[in-house]
């Protein structure tokens, strides 16, 4: 199943739910109380679609898909972007890798082409405070297996915004294995990047990701099967 979350993406979300439809994967999309027509736009391209009642975050969205896979017996995840940044067709890819013999429990879709200096720079720190051995840090175009996706639906993990490092963080504490493959990514067709948009901002994720990666890198929680 791909989960998709999206806050005021309707501009881009009904392509995007077209294109994972033509791969054959069901799709949720996983609306974070947007103030367009988000959902609505969602459902008319083929969309099963989940509306949370208040503004959560992007994590909470993606544990609402994750919660809602598991419900109806899938074992894989895959989550996407909604503003066009990644391309279903590399869906594949992500696939052929998680299905190989090495068995990883999560699969990235990585584009270390697409940093900036702002994010090159919170790469390069996140990694010294993690001690994570990966170059796309922040990609949110990963899959996940049905033993990383017991782990992370618990409500133990509810706090793990951002997703992007301390969800890493906590597979890494429990023993999860972790790669990542090269994909193109393009640029955002409209809005602008949550995180990256200003030196203040990248701050501020830096910080909050060091506080609650950290303060987590050490806990232990047995995934419920």
């Amino acid at each position: 199943m791909v989960v998709i979350p999206a806050r005021d993406e309707a501009a881009d979300v009904g392509e995007i739910v077209r294109q994972v439809t033509a791969t054959g994967l069901p799709v949720v999309v996983v609306d974070d109380h947007s103030a367009d027509c988000t959902a609505e736009t969602a459902r008319r391209a083929g969309a099963c679609v989940l509306q949370l009642p208040f503004h959560a975050g992007a994590w909470a969205a993606i544990q609402a898909g994750m919660r809602f896979a598991r419900q109806h017996g899938y074992e894989f995840v895959a989550t996407l972007d909604a503003d066009g940044q990644h391309d279903p067709a590399d869906l594949e890819t992500l696939l052929e890798r998680i299905d190989a013999a090495d068995h990883p429990n999560v699969v990235i879709g990585a584009c270390v082409d697409r940093a900036n200096k702002r994010r090159r720079l919170a790469w390069r720190v996140l990694r010294w405070l993690s001690g994570l051995d990966i170059q796309d840090l922040t990609s949110g175009f990963r899959i996940y297996d049905r033993k990383a996706l017991a782990l992370l639906a618990q409500p133990d993990q509810t706090l793990l915004e951002y997703q992007d490092v301390g969800v890493l963080l906590c597979l890494h504490a429990h023993g999860m294995r972790v790669c990542e493959v090269e994909v193109p990514m393009c640029a955002r067709a409209h809005g602008i990047s949550r995180i990256f948009r200003s030196w203040p901002m990248v701050v501020y994720y830096l910080i909050y990701s060091a506080l609650i990666g950290t303060s987590r890198r050490g806990r232990r929680t047995e995934p419920a099967e």
